[in-house]
């Protein structure tokens, strides 16, 4: 039988599928990624990791770097502000935890981030940009890739300078998030500049913003071309999108052994702290159902370990 080939390379790293868990900070957590690549994420990217943390040794950032074999191919996403600095933590890296790929952070719109000149804020400095893609390419035989935002603003859509920056310095592949870092989450992706930037590269072009549904993610390759489709925010309340099944396809008794498995695994991970750090992941995964306002909350409120998986069955007993 002759082997499956892969749906597109990043570099040498061959990718099964066409749908991606985003990398999102404080959501795509070891957990979480397990989660959606067990549903059918073709790789893993983790939240992103800063350079800082790395070079000053915070024992808080190992966390966001922990994977399983089997979850390959793995991408690590560094954030800074500083190429030399930025390399050096990378360096770190790659030696303590081998990825298959090195994510380059071009997007993240939080102000605590964009303020210290990380993240989308690079985007107003393609050199900068250029010079962190040629140290990071001549250092690392492992392909190096960046997840982009169009612009900062309307004023500078540079979406397509900023691409060709990252291909022409030995970038492996490039994200593109519908949106400028001043749109934040507001308003509507655009689709169109993705399919520019396809139409400008030689490399893979994954398309990412507002893709909510199956049909969206047909949608989005068909205007765009992308060789794949990123999918951040809905995977919170419906990470079996990348199984392609929207939420309402989702049998409860799924919904269910999904939810209790995901919530053991954040137990295993974290210790008794689980229960906090899964409050955001039950409260999305609730969300489709018509639970009292008052019930949601005590359960969301409950500290005891074994008090909310039995409090979990018990409302999808009257669903």
């Amino acid at each position: 039988m002759a082997a499956k080939e892969p749906t597109f390379m990043i570099g040498a790293v061959p990718i099964y599928g066409d749908l991606i868990l985003a990398p999102m900070d404080g959501i795509t957590d070891y957990p979480f990624r397990g989660l959606c690549r067990k549903l059918g994420s073709a790789m893993i990217v983790t939240e992103f990791i800063n350079a800082l943390d790395v070079l000053e040794e915070n024992p808080r950032y190992p966390k966001r770097t922990v994977f399983d074999p089997d979850q390959r191919p793995f991408s690590l996403q560094i954030l800074g502000n500083e190429p030399e600095r930025m390399l050096a933590a990378a360096i770190t890296l790659v030696r303590d935890v081998q990825p298959d790929i090195l994510d380059i952070n071009l997007g993240c719109q939080s102000k605590n981030v964009t303020s210290r000149g990380a993240g989308a804020a690079l985007l107003r400095s393609p050199e900068k940009i250029a010079q962190i893609f040629s140290l990071m390419t001549r250092e690392f035989a492992i392909p190096v890739t960046g997840k982009i935002r169009l612009g900062w603003d309307d004023d500078s859509l540079n979406y397509l300078e900023v691409a060709k920056t990252i291909e022409d310095n030995g970038g492996a592949m490039v994200a593109v998030h519908g949106r400028t870092r001043k749109q934040a989450y507001r308003g509507h992706a655009h689709w169109e500049p993705i399919r520019e930037v396809k139409q400008a590269l030689q490399i893979p072009v994954i398309g990412n913003g507002d893709v909510v549904t199956v049909a969206d993610i047909d949608r989005i390759k068909q205007q765009t071309g992308c060789d794949a489709v990123m999918i951040g925010r809905i995977a919170v309340s419906n990470p079996w999108i990348f199984s392609r099944l929207d939420r309402d396809q989702v049998p409860p008794q799924v919904a269910l052994d999904t939810i209790l498995s995901n919530y053991h695994s954040n137990l295993s991970f974290y210790g008794e702290r689980g229960v906090i750090t899964f409050r955001k992941y039950l409260k999305a995964y609730l969300s489709p159902y018509s639970i009292l306002r008052e019930e949601l909350l005590s359960l969301l409120r409950e500290k005891d370990p074994d008090i909310v998986p039995a409090e979990i069955t018990r409302i999808f007993s009257t669903l």
